[in-house]
C-alpha cells in the first residue's frame, strides 16, 4: 500500500509499505492493506512504517491527522522529526515550548492536553535512550 507522512517543512516519506504503525489518540493503530478507511487525529509518538523487506522507517510526530482508505494512508503530522536526526536537546526544546504554552494557558483542558503531550514526549525519549 502507499504511505505519505508529510510535516509543514517537508515530505518525509512517500512510498510502497507493507504496514504503518500510527500513534493515534484513541490508542495505536496498526494499518495493513484492506483496512477499514479512517480518519484518526494523532497524538506525539512513532509513526513506523515497515516494508516487504521487513525494514522501518521511524518518526516522531508530535499531534496531526492520518488519512486510511483504499489507495493507502497519509499522515499530515503538526511536527515530525525522522529518528536520525533527534537528538535529547530537541526533545528537550520541544518539552520546554510545551511547557511554556502550558503555564501560559488559563484553559484547564488545555493545559491537561499540553501535560499528556509533554509525558509521550518524555517516553519517546526512554524510548530512544538517549
Amino acid at each position: 500500500m502507499h504511505f505519505e507522512l508529510v510535516s509543514p517543512e517537508r515530505i518525509l516519506f512517500s512510498g510502497e509499505v507493507e504496514a504503518v504503525l500510527l500513534p493515534a489518540t484513541e490508542g495505536d493503530i496498526t494499518v495493513m492493506p484492506g483496512h477499514e478507511p479512517t480518519i484518526t487525529t494523532l497524538k506525539a509518538g512513532f509513526v513506523v512504517a515497515t516494508d516487504h523487506k521487513n525494514h522501518g522507517e521511524r518518526v516522531l510526530v508530535r499531534g496531526g491527522f492520518a488519512e486510511i482508505n483504499a489507495a493507502g494512508v497519509t499522515v499530515l503530522a503538526e511536527r515530525a522529526t525522522p529518528v536520525e536526526e533527534l537528538t535529547p536537546e530537541k526533545i528537550d526544546r520541544e518539552i520546554t515550548e510545551l511547557e511554556t504554552r502550558r503555564d501560559g494557558s488559563d484553559d484547564d483542558a488545555s493545559r491537561r492536553g499540553y501535560d499528556e503531550m509533554i509525558g509521550q514526549l518524555n517516553e519517546a525519549r526512554e524510548t530512544l535512550k538517549f
